[in-house]
C-alpha cells in the first residue's frame, strides 16, 4: 500500500496511470482527492504539473506525439476539480455531524477537520480557493464549508474561482516545464519540489503545533518550579 502511494507521486508512477487509463484516469484521482474525505492522500498537485508535461510530449518516447491534448485536458480537470468540492460541500452539510462524532482512524484524523474548520472560520470562502494549494485542506474544507451551512451562490462562485486557477496554473507550468529541453529530461526533480513547496504549509503547521506544545509544557514546569520553591521559602 504504502509503496503504491509513493508510486503514485513520482512522474514515472503519473505516467503509468496516464498509459494505462488516460485522461479519464486523471479525471477520477482529481474528482477523488475534492470529493471524497478519504482521497486526501491521492497527488493533486504533482499529477497536474506532470499532465501539462504529457500534453507537451510523452517522457518515454518524445519522438511521439503528447499523451494528452492541452484543451481537452485543462477543461476535463477543471470539471473535475469542481464537481469534487461539490459533492464533498453537500457531504458535510449532509453527514458533518456524524462524520465529527466518527473516532480516528489509520487515515481519517479528527484533527484534519479541526483544521478545515478553523482555516474556514478565518478567511471564510477565499479558503476555498486557497486551499486548492495546500494537499490534505483541499479535501477537508469544501466539507467544513458544508458543515458551516455556507451560502450555495458564494460556494459555487469560490469553487470555480479556485478550480480553474489550481488546474490552469498547474497544468500550464507543467506544460512550460515540458517543452524546455534541460527540464523535461529532470522531470523527477519537478515533481519533487512541486511536492515539496506544496506541503510546505503543512509542515510550518505542524513545527508551530509542536513548538505551541513544547512552550505550554515549558511555562507548566516553570510554575511548578516556582510553586515549589515558595512553598520551600515558606
Amino acid at each position: 500500500m504504502l509503496e503504491w502511494l509513493t508510486q503514485m507521486h513520482t512522474a514515472e508512477g503519473i505516467r503509468a496511470i496516464v498509459a494505462a487509463g488516460g485522461l479519464i484516469a486523471l479525471i477520477a484521482i482529481i474528482f477523488a482527492e475534492t470529493g471524497l474525505l478519504a482521497g486526501f492522500f491521492l497527488p493533486g498537485d504533482s499529477l497536474l504539473v506532470a499532465a501539462g508535461v504529457f500534453c507537451a510530449l510523452d517522457p518515454a518516447h518524445p519522438g511521439n506525439d503528447p499523451l494528452l491534448d492541452l484543451r481537452t485536458t485543462m477543461v476535463a480537470l477543471c470539471i473535475a476539480a469542481i464537481l469534487g468540492d461539490w459533492v464533498n460541500f453537500w457531504f458535510g452539510k449532509l453527514t458533518g455531524n456524524r462524520i465529527w462524532q466518527r473516532p480516528d482512524g489509520r487515515f481519517f484524523k479528527r484533527r484534519y477537520l479541526e483544521e478545515a474548520q478553523s482555516f474556514y472560520a478565518r478567511w471564510g470562502g477565499m479558503a476555498l480557493a486557497a486551499a486548492r494549494f495546500v494537499p490534505v485542506a483541499r479535501t477537508f474544507v469544501p466539507f467544513a464549508a458544508g458543515m458551516a451551512r455556507m451560502h450555495f451562490a458564494s460556494f459555487l462562485g469560490w469553487n470555480i474561482a479556485g478550480a480553474v486557477a489550481w488546474v490552469v496554473s498547474l497544468v500550464t507550468l507543467g506544460y512550460l516545464l515540458g517543452q524546455n529541453e534541460y527540464m523535461r529530461h529532470r522531470l523527477h526533480l519537478v515533481i519533487l519540489v512541486v511536492v515539496g513547496v506544496s506541503v510546505l504549509p503543512i509542515v510550518i503547521g505542524v513545527l508551530k503545533r509542536l513548538f505551541a506544545v513544547q512552550a505550554a509544557k515549558a511555562a507548566a514546569n516553570a510554575t511548578k518550579s516556582t510553586a515549589a520553591g515558595s512553598g520551600t521559602d515558606a
